[in-house]
């Protein structure tokens, strides 16, 4: 697996379903990202790295039950599988890795 199979936002996005899961779907995602990031996320790019994922292996989905607040209409809710857990833990070791070699004192200097 290389890392460059995975975008900052489909890290992202990829994050978001493991954290709402097991009631992820593309509108909470976006509401979730929007609340952490503070920026503004559109439904159609999260439709769209939900796809992207789930075409890679790392998020399988199902469609939900029909709720009146969606006009009868079904969510597809998203899961992570296996293989994006490990590619989630990949990454973060990385990072980690990466922000345990720079000098406390020069994070101290960008506070």
């Amino acid at each position: 697996m290389r890392r460059s199979d995975l975008g900052e936002f489909e890290e992202v996005v990829l994050l978001a379903v493991a954290a709402l899961s097991p009631k992820a779907y593309s509108v909470m995602i976006a509401e979730e990202l929007e609340r952490e990031t503070g920026n503004s996320v559109s439904t159609g790019a999260v439709h769209a790295a939900l796809q992207r994922l789930e075409q890679k292996g790392y998020l399988t989905s199902q469609l939900g039950e029909a709720t009146a607040e969606r006009g009868g209409r079904r969510k597809r809710l998203f899961t992570v599988t296996a293989l994006g857990g490990r590619v989630l833990s990949d990454v973060r070791a990385v990072r980690n890795r990466l922000w345990d070699r720079i000098i406390p004192n020069i994070r101290l200097e960008w506070s």
